[in-house]
């Protein structure tokens, strides 16, 4: 175990499905994998390992923010010999063309965050996602009848931003939203050679303050979901 995760290595898959959300990881378990075992719960932020279509799996939440995204992730990796990590949560629309419940693959991700220039020497290297991964997420949502973007979005640190001119600068240059984990987490998999990916569902928009309720998010989200699941046993 670690201060963090309170499980054994041999406890967690290769791939590991991660929320922000601890009790989204609980729902993902109880409803769509077999056999499943709770593996962590230190702090609440619940994990659990179980089967899915005969595939071993883990999934477990990482909290808000690039701090606590790496904390868990690296831990996962180091400590626990995890292979992948699929981020999946929800984002903002910066994009007139993205609409609220879009999903979107996140191909590479840019961030205000200092921490992947601590990983690199100062100097801020472009985070992309695993080509295989995202090749085949597009595949699974194609195959499924599912529409998905593909496309680059900004990981901020702030979730109240006091930057106003933050959002036109991303609308300008065709960023499709804003999260606060994938940047953090491409640039961890970059780091440690591992593969990652982000799948995220549009819960509200920057441009036109349109928001999804809870009850709505937790209906939408299920299509991330099974495209994440998907993708985890390719």
């Amino acid at each position: 175990m670690t201060a963090h995760i309170n499980g054994k290595p041999e406890d967690f898959a290769d791939t590991v499905i991660m929320p922000g959300d601890p009790l989204r990881a609980k729902y993902i378990a109880e409803t769509y994998l077999e056999d499943v075992k709770q593996v962590t719960d230190i702090r609440n932020m619940l994990g659990f390992t179980g089967y899915y279509k005969g595939h071993r799996v883990s999934v477990m939440g990482h909290g808000m923010g690039i701090p606590s995204m790496v904390l868990y992730g690296h831990e996962l990796i180091h400590d626990f010999g995890v292979k992948r990590i699929i981020r999946i949560g929800s984002i903002g629309a910066t994009q007139k063309d993205v609409h609220m419940r879009d999903i979107i693959l996140a191909q590479a991700a840019g961030t205000d965050s200092p921490t992947n220039a601590k990983r690199s020497s100062g100097y801020h290297m472009a985070t992309s996602a695993t080509f295989d991964l995202l090749h085949h997420a597009y595949t699974v949502a194609q195959q499924n009848q599912i529409d998905v973007k593909v496309g680059n979005i900004f990981t901020g640190d702030l979730y109240y931003d006091p930057d106003m001119e933050m959002i036109s600068a991303l609308e300008k240059f065709g960023v499709l939203g804003v999260d606060m984990e994938v940047a953090g987490l491409y640039g961890l998999a970059h780091q440690f050679g591992i593969e990652a990916l982000g799948i995220l569902t549009v819960s509200d928009h920057c441009i036109t303050g349109e928001e999804t309720t809870a009850e709505e998010r937790q209906l939408s989200f299920n299509h991330m979901i099974e495209i994440a699941l998907e993708t985890a046993i390719k």
